[in-house]
Order: C-alpha cells, then sequence, then structure tokens
C-alpha cells in the first residue's frame, strides 16, 4: 500500500479532522511499539515515541 505524503502529519498539529490516529515511520510505514490515539476536534496531536515519526489518520 502506497502512503501519500500530505496524509501523514507531525506531532502537535492542530486543526485535524476528529478521529483515531496511529503512529507511522517517517515515510508511512509500519513500526513496533506503535501508539494509537483519539482526538476530538480542537485537540493537537501528541508526541510521537521516537522523533521523526509521524501520525496518520485510521479508516
Amino acid at each position: 500500500m502506497k502512503i501519500d505524503q500530505k496524509n501523514l502529519h507531525k506531532p502537535g498539529t492542530d486543526n485535524l479532522p476528529p478521529g483515531i490516529y496511529k503512529e507511522v515511520g517517517p515515510r508511512g510505514g509500519k513500526i513496533t511499539g506503535s501508539k494509537e490515539v483519539h482526538i476530538v476536534e480542537g485537540h493537537r496531536l501528541p508526541p510521537t515515541n521516537k522523533a521523526g515519526n509521524k501520525w496518520i489518520k485510521k479508516d
């Protein structure tokens, strides 16, 4: 599955659609020990486990 770079979000990003976000590698790859977070309107994405990792919205 090809990940579109515009769907990856840096930690601390706000004004994103509410939902569940999963931690992924810098280019969108799977990582072990990744976190999943649920954000609501007005919240920001939290820090990732490792610098450089990003967040992607789950379907």
